[in-house]
């Protein structure tokens, strides 16, 4: 790629006084998990409360109007992922509208498309996993893969969450789903399951986040994984590496995951961390040193499953900074980058199947092979594929056809004149 000259860049923990509601916050206080579970921002009051009048009324209401009118996702925001957002100085309006962690984490009613903010072919379950479920919430979708959802809430959320129709709060927009079983009896459920069905070798233990299972409860529900001879593989999903990394560098789940990745070891089990982040400004001194927390507990990989965001990674400039600062900086494994899930309210993140193929060329040959991430449309029913394995992609329409006779679409938006014409002719 022309343009782009790497040049290594440490993390930088950007300081959270700069910011008028964090000014007399301890070192000692930002670093404690319940201190920042404690103060996470839900709503546009407290955001004011920390970032001040100098983002004005307009952005508020900006904000206000898309938890009114769009958002599939509750407002939940540690101060940590609040801190990276414009992290060189105070914030303003213009700065904040700007910047690429607020536009995932902290949407704005502007953010949105004025034509198609979602698509016609949107779902609230885009991938249809409830579908799937073997017991509740054990999606089995893959021959030898099942995922686990323990929990149905996150220490942050996240705007394009591909489980919104299941994650987190209602909104004005989405009344949630929820699990009807006591969590207790649902892993049992699940567990009875996995003993029953020898064939699933790998287990994704998810939610939600994993950061929100209290940690006896997950360790003992990991134990009784690792007593089950079929299971080879198992990868706990937590966005909190990122944006609570506090969470996993207290002692006690630190001493907890040695315990689990001690037995996992002597079983031959292979266990992972997956974590999400989309931009490099959202990696800092404290995430690298959560994620080197992990792997010196015996973790065999901590691995990273971006999305691919409009006006947040879609440059390979972008992408390339996150995946340095996460392999040279953080000791994270580049692995996915997702196509945006076609959920409601998304279409102003999504990117056509066709840029996608683009980022996966222009990434070739700056990672090492192992560290250089896949670029993945995540298709209903038929499952993960490389973007450029679709069996047939019509640019005009965006329709691209994928094994089993699955579609993706591109965003509307995003195509030609007779395109758009056709689309809104339906």
């Amino acid at each position: 790629m022309t343009g782009y000259t790497y040049v290594r860049t440490p993390l930088v923990e950007p300081d959270w006084r700069r910011l008028p509601g964090y000014r007399s916050v301890t070192a000692a206080e930002w670093r404690s998990a319940g201190w920042q579970r404690a103060h996470c921002v839900k709503t546009p009051a407290q955001l004011r409360a920390v970032l001040g009048d100098r983002v004005g009324d307009d952005f508020y209401d900006d904000l206000a109007a898309d938890r009114a009118r769009f958002a599939t996702m509750a407002m939940l925001l540690p101060p940590q992922m609040l801190n990276t957002m414009v992290p060189g100085a105070e914030p303003d309006a213009e700065a904040l509208r700007a910047d690429p962690v607020r536009r995932y984490m902290l949407p704005l009613a502007s953010d949105r498309h004025p034509v198609w903010p979602s698509h016609p072919r949107a779902e609230r379950d885009s991938l249809h996993e409830a579908e799937m479920w073997a017991v509740e919430g054990l999606t089995h979708r893959y021959p030898t893969k099942v995922l686990a959802e323990l929990v149905t809430t996150c220490p942050q959320y996240c705007g394009h969450c591909t489980r919104m129709d299941l994650v987190g709060t209602s909104t004005p927009q989405v009344t949630k789903n929820r699990l009807t079983l006591k969590p207790a009896h649902r892993r049992e459920l699940m567990l009875d399951y996995l003993k029953r069905t020898p064939t699933v070798r790998d287990v994704v233990v998810s939610g939600g986040d994993v950061a929100n299972v209290p940690w006896h409860q997950l360790e003992g529900f990991l134990r009784q994984l690792l007593d089950l001879d079929s299971i080879r593989d198992i990868r706990l999903a937590t966005k909190a590496l990122v944006g609570l990394p506090q969470h996993w560098l207290q002692p006690a789940v630190v001493d907890g995951v040695a315990r689990i990745a001690a037995v996992a070891r002597e079983r031959g089990v292979n266990l992972a961390v997956h974590t999400h982040a989309n931009h490099v400004a959202s990696l800092t001194p404290l995430v690298a040193e959560a994620a080197r927390a992990l792997l010196g507990a015996g973790v065999r990989d901590v691995r990273n499953q971006g999305v691919l965001l409009a006006g947040v990674n879609d440059s390979v400039g972008a992408l390339l900074d996150l995946c340095y600062g996460l392999q040279d900086e953080a000791g994270i494994l580049p692995y996915y980058f997702y196509l945006c899930d076609m959920i409601p309210g998304a279409e102003h993140w999504r990117i056509p199947l066709s840029a996608a193929i683009a980022l996966q060329d222009g990434l070739m040959g700056w990672l090492p092979g192992y560290a250089t991430p896949r670029l993945v449309c995540d298709v209903p029913y038929a499952g993960k594929r490389w973007v450029h394995q679709a069996v047939s992609y019509d640019r005009e329409r965006g329709v691209s056809e994928w094994s089993g006779a699955s579609r993706y679409y591109d965003p509307i938006h995003t195509l030609p004149e007779a395109g758009r014409r056709w689309w809104s002719a339906q």
